[in-house]
């Protein structure tokens, strides 16, 4: 994801994890640098990405392993079941190995 403002460009990034139980939370978390990072480890394992500036500007303010909020419920079950989709998987599988998911 990509976080702009109108005096300067800052590329943020956030990773989510679902376990299938619990809410997801914040896996990982970082501007510049460390979002190019997070996105270089997403695409290595095969994890979805998707892009929204303004998601990754709140989910970034949120701290690691905190779950998201309830607001975002909607907005985050409508990414996940679409990552999971076009892996041919379903929410069920949650919590297997080589189930995540990264917005």
């Amino acid at each position: 994801m990509t976080e702009r403002s109108s005096h300067q460009t800052t590329h943020a990034a956030v990773a989510l994890k679902y376990d299938g139980e619990q809410a997801p939370t914040i896996a990982a978390t970082g501007t510049e640098e460390m979002a190019q990072e997070i996105v270089r480890i997403a695409r290595d394992h095969g994890v979805p990405l998707y892009e929204n500036a303004e998601l990754a500007s709140i989910l970034a303010r949120l701290s690691l392993n905190e779950e998201i909020p309830e607001s975002l419920y909607r907005v985050i079950a409508e990414i996940l079941a679409f990552a999971f989709h076009i892996r041919g998987r379903t929410p069920e599988d949650a919590g297997r190995k080589d189930d995540s998911a990264a917005i």
